[in-house]
């Protein structure tokens, strides 16, 4: 526990929290991608969320404020409060993180997620790979090989066509899905945008491969698709999508010299 100086943040929570009578208690969270903290009051709970100090591609909080402020009606996300650069205030979501042991028994749940989420007018924010990888080539100073020709190849072939163009998640698993009393809800929209529904599903398929198959048929009977043609589309997309994680570990071990991820970057070059 500590207590938070930054004027811009504390801006925010009197902005939220006009009649509390302290800034409340900040409590620091885990996680890869920057700053969060739980912060209370007599007021309530609150999730403060700084834009990572490392340069991190496509992540922003003011774009993730904005995504947010379009989802609201959906009741998918937590409500966004407020954002004054570096700061993204929201809605602290009580519940319990999903166990991984419970993330292919909850198939269905997560499903009946992806569907509303799916379904939700697009948010005007384009998620394009070509742009993204490359901008992750800039960043990185270590550029192994196999990296330039998998990237060089794929922009010769092209992004697939969307099969269904789509707000998308893009970092579904068990970590960001929290089970309240109102059922499962999503966290950590920062990598959220407007994209094929066939590539939300390639990156649950990359977090459960074993359960590709019961995945794919789940959604496609969901969302009445046929289940040859997404699993065709997904395909399509996987090489892409193994180079955007390559790219991240790669560019996250550079950044805090982790030694996790510093092996997952190792075992994605050799994968490709």
């Amino acid at each position: 526990m500590s207590h938070n100086p930054d004027p811009q943040l504390q801006y925010l929570i009197q902005q939220q929290w006009p009649t509390a009578q302290a800034a409340g208690h900040f409590f620091t969270l885990p996680g890869l991608s920057g700053q969060s903290a739980r912060i209370t009051s007599e007021q309530g709970t609150l999730l403060a969320r700084r834009a990572p100090q490392a340069v991190i591609p496509f992540v922003e909080r003011q774009r993730e404020y904005r995504l947010l402020q379009k989802l609201q009606v959906s009741q998918l996300a937590p409500r966004p409060f407020g954002w004054r650069d570096p700061w993204l205030l929201l809605e602290w979501l009580p519940g319990e993180m999903l166990p991984v042991s419970a993330f292919s028994q909850q198939r269905a749940a997560v499903v009946a997620l992806l569907q509303r989420l799916h379904q939700q007018p697009l948010t005007g924010y384009r998620l394009t790979l070509t742009p993204l990888l490359q901008r992750y080539w800039q960043l990185c100073q270590h550029k192994h090989w196999r990296w330039q020709r998998r990237l060089q190849h794929l922009m010769a072939v092209g992004e697939p066509h969307p099969l269904r163009l789509a707000p998308i998640h893009m970092d579904v698993h068990a970590g960001n899905l929290i089970v309240t009393t109102d059922g499962l809800r999503l966290i950590d929209w920062e990598y959220a945008a407007d994209g094929d529904v066939a590539l939300e599903l390639a990156a649950i398929c990359a977090v459960d491969p074993h359960q590709q198959t019961e995945w794919v048929a789940a959604y496609a009977q969901t969302m009445q698709l046929a289940p040859a043609r997404l699993q065709q589309q997904i395909r399509r997309w996987q090489p892409w999508l193994h180079l955007l994680m390559a790219s991240w570990y790669q560019l996250r071990a550079e950044q805090t010299q982790d030694e996790t991820l510093q092996q997952l970057a190792r075992a994605s070059w050799q994968d490709l």
